[in-house]
């Protein structure tokens, strides 16, 4: 079991525009079998954790049915969040307090830290990220929410290529 930020990346270290869009991400080509790609990656993950910007991108570009079978926490203070139907829990105190409870309901499995970067800082700041996993693509968008905007150390612990995707899994130094 790990606790692993697992994302994707501009090159110059943003997830996300200064729109707060993911366009510059869905468009690119990438192997569903191939290196680092998310559905293996899923099924090792026994909950996941997110921030309230995270989730609400869900919301409007995934609507319905919640999309992860897994155990689902938001860390927000906003009241009324979660949607109608979605099995999703929030959170509001110190990651710390909720870790327990991530890794109990993992239940042997990692726990992913889906995002935002301000989100994986908590995570990184409090010494319970393991791993991190970034799918870098080719490109720059100059602004936005930082990939992890914090300093913090890291070691390769392998990359590939997938589609138009340099893939790298960095350990926790």
């Amino acid at each position: 079991m790990a606790c692993i930020y697992y994302t994707a990346s501009s090159l110059d270290g943003y997830i996300v525009d200064e729109n707060a869009s993911l366009d510059w991400l869905i468009t690119r080509d990438i192997d569903s079998a191939g290196p680092f790609a998310i559905d293996p990656f899923l099924a090792t993950v026994g909950s996941v954790v997110m921030g309230a910007d995270t989730y609400e991108w869900i919301l409007r570009n995934h609507p319905g049915e919640w999309m992860y079978s897994q155990p689902s926490w938001v860390l927000t203070h906003r009241q009324g969040l979660v949607a109608d139907g979605h099995p999703v829990q929030t959170f509001a105190g110190d990651v710390t307090e909720l870790y327990p409870t991530l890794v109990s309901h993992a239940a042997g499995k990692h726990v992913w830290v889906v995002g935002g970067g301000n989100v994986a800082a908590q995570f990184v700041a409090a010494g319970l990220v393991d791993e991190m996993i970034v799918a870098y693509a080719p490109c720059t968008l100059g602004a936005g929410s930082r990939l992890l905007p914090i300093r913090s150390e890291w070691k390769l612990a392998h990359s590939a290529v997938n589609g138009d995707f340099v893939c790298a899994h960095w350990r926790r130094n």
